[in-house]
């Protein structure tokens, strides 16, 4: 080989540096995520006349998102803080956009288009605000545990944000303030401060799902396709502050009505204009005999509407059967699991506590999607990372791994060395007291 092939060889391997089990987790969910999309976007492909137009347009995206995640990986994770004031600026100002002149969206205004560039202001958003509770979380460490000032900074920053994303995308909010108070736990707040909060969460909660089923109408499955349009119009021409912010109250209770009616419902008596999702998820698990159908042999993709998206692990285990699902889930359990590893090993507190609320955001929504799925917890939008079709989320996912491999590549690692030094110092102390 000769010299320039060498260097050339090297620059390569050095552009894909990182903790190996990252990426070999990262091209799984990749492949799965290739081959389960092209499945399931079988109506697409109907609706746009182009059978492979739709996995190729995902795979374009999972490529863009490929080379913003190597850029961020040769970022040092030491210069992350340094964008923290600017995302977070740019995140209250994209979610404020949104609000007032997002393009609606399954009922919802999640999009906005910026130089030409439609993405979801809330995908942003999520990664600040675990970028600034890590930044607070390690500028407020004592050795006895984070200062209880701490938790009043964090509070600030979610009031300007958290409120902000709960107004369009409810289900977003509540995963992002779970990452958060994870991230807190980790963190070492105060028991004592994490019990008074979870207290008070639970109490705005209980009110605010109490105003959802009081201002929200949930749609009857006996009543018309006229009254239903009709109710509608009538919303949207009220444009006061108020129903701007209660608008998907409708839907938030007809999802928390049908998710706590456990009432079994006859198959003629589904109604598959407003169940159909939850009807067609639980056919596709049913039939996949435990084994599965095998890749590509998806029935229920024909009729599930998010089949490419929300609900793609419906027929993930309806294709590749029990087996499939837990390898997928046990994918995203390693993640966890080998990020929790690097965030031991670094010395400073910022790029630990990053690893770990990047880790967790993308963990937790797996797991939720996943719920959803098979029926164990409330339909919501919440796509499944990095196996989803998707635009702005697969591309802020990417850039999150990328951030915990730049945390694996360049965050200070612990001195072990001192530290077994330590060890033993303290274990001759003890037994020098045992004899005495």
């Amino acid at each position: 080989m000769t010299t320039n092939s060498k260097d050339l060889t090297k620059n390569f391997t050095n552009i894909f540096k990182g903790d190996k089990v990252i990426w070999m987790v990262f091209f799984f969910l990749c492949l799965i995520s290739i081959t389960e999309v092209y499945s399931a976007s079988s109506s697409l492909s109907y609706r746009g006349g182009n059978y492979w137009s739709p996995v190729l347009k995902h795979v374009g995206t999972i490529i863009i998102g490929l080379f913003f995640m190597v850029v961020t990986l040769n970022i040092p994770c030491k210069y992350f803080k340094i964008f923290t004031p600017f995302l977070l600026a740019f995140s209250f100002i994209t979610l404020v956009w949104v609000l007032l002149a997002g393009h609606a969206t399954n009922g919802a205004q999640r999009w906005i288009s910026f130089i030409g560039i439609e993405f979801q202001p809330s995908e942003v958003a999520k990664g600040t605000m675990v970028l600034a509770v890590a930044q607070i979380l390690s500028a407020m460490q004592t050795e006895k545990g984070a200062d209880r000032r701490a938790m009043k900074y964090i509070l600030i920053v979610c009031a300007f944000i958290i409120p902000l994303i709960m107004m369009e995308n409810l289900s977003t909010a509540v995963l992002l303030s779970a990452t958060i108070l994870c991230m807190m736990i980790f963190g070492r707040i105060p028991i004592s401060q994490i019990g008074k909060l979870v207290g008070v969460i639970m109490l705005v909660l209980f009110l605010f799902l109490g105003s959802i089923m009081i201002m929200g109408e949930a749609n009857d499955p006996a009543s018309s396709n006229k009254t239903l349009t009709e109710n509608v119009a009538g919303k949207q021409k009220d444009s006061s502050f108020f129903n701007r912010i209660f608008h998907r109250a409708d839907t938030w209770k007809s999802r928390i009505n049908g998710f706590l009616n456990s009432k079994e419902v006859p198959p003629d008596k589904v109604n598959l204009d407003k169940d159909g999702q939850k009807a067609y998820a639980n056919i596709a698990i049913a039939s996949s005999n435990v084994i599965g159908k095998g890749p590509g042999n998806s029935v229920e993709r024909d009729f599930l509407s998010q089949a490419f998206s929300d609900f793609i692990f419906a027929i993930i285990i309806e294709e590749m059967g029990i087996e499939g699902a837990v390898f997928v889930a046990l994918l995203y359990l390693i993640l966890i699991f080998r990020t929790g590893k690097i965030a031991n090993r670094c010395e400073h507190n910022f790029p630990a506590f990053l690893a770990m609320g990047l880790a967790l955001l993308l963990v937790i929504q797996a797991m939720f999607n996943m719920l959803v799925a098979v029926g164990l917890a409330p339909i919501t939008g919440q796509p499944l990372p990095l196996i989803s079709k998707g635009g702005t989320s697969t591309v802020i996912n990417c850039i999150y791994v990328g951030a915990i491999l730049s945390i694996s590549r360049f965050a200070k690692k612990k001195n072990r060395s001192k530290e077994t030094e330590s060890t033993h110092q303290k274990l001759e102390t003890n037994r020098s007291a045992t004899t005495i």
